[in-house]
C-alpha cells in the first residue's frame, strides 16, 4: 500500500543530529527537522550559541577535528537512541588569498570542513548501517562550483563535500543509507556580516533570479524532504538552495539580450 503523503515526510521517531546546529544555517535546519518530528541533538564549539539553544535542544560540545570525540558522542547516542539523521553543517570560513600567508587557512578549512565532516559520516553510519536506515545530508555551498576568490581553501573544500557525498552514497546506498548534499546560495549568516546591506549584497540580490538573499524557511522544505522517506531514492545528489543563483549569468534587471 502507498504510505500517505504525510506519513512519508514525518520524522516521529527518528533521533537527527546537526553539527554546528547552534547558529546560523544549522540552526535553521534544527528547527525543521524539529518541527516535523524529530528527536534534536545539536552541537557546536562556542560555549554561549550552545546555551543560547539549549532551552530549544539537546546541545552538546563538539570540535569536529577531535576524531575521539567524535566518534565518543555518536557511541554514546546510538548505544542509547540510534542515530538517524546527521547533517553535517559545521564549517568554517577564512580569508586566505593563495599569494599570501602559509598554509595554516587551508589546513583548518580542510580539517573541519572536509574531514570533519568524513568523520561525523563514517562516526554515525556504523549506527545507521547496524539499523538497516539512515540519511546524511552534508552542506556544501554555491561554491562547491564556483572558484573564490580570495580562499582556495573554501572552495575547495566544499567541492570536496559533493565528491564525498557521492561516495558515502555509493558506499552506503547497499545498507538503505542515502547521502545528499544542499548547496546553500546566499544566506545572512555571521560570516556574511553586514554583505547583504552593501553594495555587493545589492549585486548578489541582482544575480539571483528570484530576486532576494535566502531566508530561514527556505531551508525547512529541503532537509525535511532529504531527510524523511520522501527522498528513499535520492542519494548522491547535490541540490542548490541558491534562489537560482548558479545559474544566472546576468543581473535579473537587465531584461532579453
Amino acid at each position: 500500500m502507498t504510505p500517505r503523503l504525510a506519513d512519508l515526510f514525518s520524522l516521529h521517531g527518528r533521533l537527527a543530529v546537526v553539527t554546528g546546529g547552534n547558529g546560523g544555517l544549522g540552526l535553521a535546519m534544527a528547527r525543521a527537522l524539529r518541527d516535523a518530528g524529530a528527536t534534536l541533538l545539536v552541537t557546536g564549539q562556542d560555549a554561549d550559541k550552545n546555551a543560547a539553544v539549549s532551552g530549544e535542544f539537546d546541545v552538546r560540545p563538539l570540535d569536529v577535528t577531535d576524531a575521539a570525540a567524535v566518534a565518543r558522542l555518536f557511541d554514546d547516542i546510538g548505544r542509547d537512541h540510534g542515530v538517524g539523521i546527521l547533517v553535517n553543517n559545521a564549517g568554517i570560513y577564512l580569508d586566505d588569498p593563495v599569494s599570501e600567508g602559509d598554509l595554516s587557512a587551508w589546513e583548518r578549512m580542510i580539517d573541519v570542513n572536509l574531514t570533519g565532516s568524513l568523520r561525523c559520516a563514517r562516526a554515525a553510519a556504523r549506527h545507521m548501517r547496524a539499523a538497516g536506515s539512515g540519511k546524511i545530508i552534508n552542506v556544501g555551498s554555491v561554491y562547491s562550483a564556483f572558484g573564490h576568490p580570495r580562499s582556495a581553501g573554501y572552495a575547495a573544500t566544499k567541492a570536496g563535500v559533493v565528491g564525498m557525498t557521492r561516495s558515502l552514497a555509493a558506499e552506503l546506498g547497499p545498507y538503505g543509507i542515502q547521502a545528499n548534499a544542499v548547496l546553500p546560495g546566499w544566506f545572512p549568516t555571521a560570516i556574511n556580516g553586514a554583505l547583504p546591506q552593501l553594495p555587493r549584497g545589492e549585486e548578489i540580490r541582482r544575480r539571483t533570479p528570484v530576486g532576494r538573499w535566502g531566508q530561514d524557511a527556505d531551508l525547512a522544505g529541503i532537509t525535511v524532504f532529504l531527510a524523511s522517506r520522501a527522498s528513499d531514492f535520492v542519494t548522491g545528489a547535490a541540490i542548490p538552495l541558491d534562489g537560482g543563483y548558479m545559474i544566472s549569468d546576468r543581473f535579473i534587471d537587465e531584461g532579453p539580450q
